[in-house]
């Protein structure tokens, strides 16, 4: 087993169109306590809003080589799962954990979601939104939530609360054993399926999330919802 002082924690941050946000979230990783090392990957997925610009003018200690931060930018919008995959591959931690840039998730969340695969109790974690009662979230979107868990257990025969929870945490070599190709937000569903399909179990902590509108700048849609499905169904029968 890895000793913390040899871990080194890759998180990656994909990033659309999130001009208002991402400084913010990049603050915080750099300064939230954590129980081993860290390297931020931030993988800007061709945003045209001014977040290319706002992270080409970031602050000096962000930009600044050893900084332990990294930015990336794709030149053409191709996708969550993309962006993640980018990021993945320019990791060199031995664990990997994802974060949204919108601040629907507070990044010091990610301590308590870490520790346990650092003291090995497990290889991989996912954040729950539902473990700690219900959600400040339309009922709308917990129903769709609730309604893909729900596929994926009767699929996979697990018993997992949030299939679409954007923090998951893993060993990275389990990560790069996934051998992931999803471009989009089917990046979740597929994450999930060929986890539990390689027979890795998903040990689910409680998190708290700030759910946004479409409005205020929410991207997924029903569309995902259905292709969700249709990733699950196909990962189970593949």
């Amino acid at each position: 087993m890895n000793r913390p002082d040899r871990e080194l924690l890759s998180i990656i941050v994909p990033v659309y169109n999130e001009v208002r946000t991402v400084l913010a979230v990049i603050e915080r990783l750099r300064s939230i306590d954590l129980p081993v090392a860290r390297e931020i990957l931030v993988v800007n997925d061709g945003s045209t809003d001014g977040t290319r610009e706002v992270l080409d003018s970031a602050p000096a200690g962000i930009r600044d080589a050893g900084s332990g931060i990294r930015i990336m930018h794709a030149e053409k919008n191709a996708g969550k799962g993309a962006a993640i995959r980018l990021g993945l591959d320019a990791s060199t931690g031995t664990i990997i954990a994802i974060q949204d840039a919108d601040l629907e998730l507070d990044p010091q969340q990610l301590s308590a979601l870490v520790a346990p695969i650092v003291r090995g109790e497990a290889d991989v974690i996912f954040g729950s939104r539902f473990l700690a009662g219900r959600p400040a979230a339309p009922w709308v979107t917990i129903a769709a939530n609730r309604a893909l868990t729900g596929t994926t257990n009767l699929l996979f025969g697990s018993s997992i609360t949030d299939m679409e929870t954007c923090y998951k945490i893993m060993r990275a070599d389990v990560a790069r054993s996934l051998r992931l190709d999803a471009n989009r937000f089917d990046i979740e569903p597929q994450i999930t399926a060929r986890l539990l399909r390689g027979g890795h179990r998903i040990h689910e902590l409680p998190v708290k999330f700030d759910p946004r509108s479409r409005a205020q700048g929410k991207k997924i849609g029903w569309r995902d919802g259905v292709r969700a499905v249709e990733v699950l169904v196909k990962e189970r029968f593949r």
